[in-house]
């Protein structure tokens, strides 16, 4: 009997899925057992409590949007490559190194860096346009 099993590519479906979950921890950290009254995590309006953060937290919130954002296309582009037979090494190696660029890209909004930042993404949306077109013929 043959089971269908897990690529990396797919593996990297399920970590992009976590990153925004990541960035949504980490612009909350440090705050969730904190009293409301003094600033804490208020899950009450949790939204709200959001939008009043400032620094790396509200950057940490952006970065959290962003990771949102870009989780459809890079599900798509690597269903499609599948679905197209895209050589599964190649297909693997290039969706890691998206995941890794998109750690990187994270990293460097939380800490306010955004020139550097914008060309992780840049290159990231590159690899993601390559994963889409791998199994082109």
């Amino acid at each position: 009997m043959n089971y269908a099993r897990f690529s990396v590519a797919y593996w990297c479906v399920l970590l992009a899925a976590l990153l925004p979950i990541a960035c949504a921890w980490l612009a909350k950290s440090g705050q969730l057992g904190k009293p409301r009254k003094e600033g804490g995590f208020d899950n009450h309006d949790p939204r709200g409590w959001m939008a009043r953060q400032k620094d790396w937290r509200a950057r940490a919130n952006a970065a959290q949007s962003n990771s949102f954002e870009a989780l459809p296309f890079f599900m798509g582009a690597v269903i499609i490559a599948h679905q197209l037979g895209a050589p599964q090494a190649r297909l693997d190696i290039l969706a890691f190194v998206y995941i890794v660029l998109r750690m990187i890209y994270v990293a460097l909004y939380v800490a306010g860096l955004p020139t550097a930042r914008s060309a992780v993404w840049a290159l990231a949306l590159l690899v993601n346009i390559g994963i889409l077109f791998l199994g082109y013929r």
